[in-house]
């Protein structure tokens, strides 16, 4: 497999993954009827550095990095991933979350910031398992489409020389 950044030619093989999984309503806070275009735009946006991984000239996973805040805070990244459904389970998600990691420390990135992650998400503990903590949960904040009100999960992780052991930052 091979991990490389996007290039625009690559958002019609990302879209049927994106759309699959924001259609389903249970793991990203965007309109689960969010049009291909304004999905593109969402994704491939141009502030965002977007990865994919390939495997055998097809995609089956992406993750993009932006700066979640401007100005001063500017230092501070955002990202997101998806991995195809059909390629779960196969450590993608893991190889994918590492490399973006490390490309964000590379790009000048001190910290990283998920603004909300549904806390019935499975990757919740993918990301504590790479040295992210919850900050705080807003209560009752999703509609899950089979739990109902869950939480959303701020979660956050130090990157650089600043990260400390762990690249972790101990919230209580």
């Amino acid at each position: 497999m091979l991990i490389r950044d996007a290039v625009p030619s690559d958002w019609p093989r990302i879209w049927p993954f994106w759309h699959e999984i924001v259609s389903a309503g249970e793991t990203y806070a965007w309109d689960r009827r969010t049009s291909e275009e304004d999905a593109r735009k969402l994704w491939m946006s141009p502030t965002a550095r977007v990865f994919v991984v390939a495997d055998d000239r097809k995609i089956v996973a992406s993750a993009y990095v932006k700066p979640n805040y401007g100005g001063p805070a500017a230092a501070v990244a955002n990202a997101g991933f998806m991995v195809d459904p059909a390629h779960t389970g196969r450590g993608i998600g893991r190889r994918l979350a590492e490399h973006v990691l490390r490309e964000a420390e590379r790009d000048g990135y001190q910290a990283m910031v998920f603004n909300a992650v549904v806390a019935t998400n499975p990757a919740v503990d993918l990301w504590r398992s790479l040295g992210f903590a919850i900050l705080g949960t807003v209560p009752d904040a999703f509609d899950h489409p089979t739990h109902g009100p869950v939480g959303l999960h701020i979660m956050h992780r130090k990157l650089g020389p600043r990260a400390g052991a762990g690249g972790v930052d101990r919230v209580e």
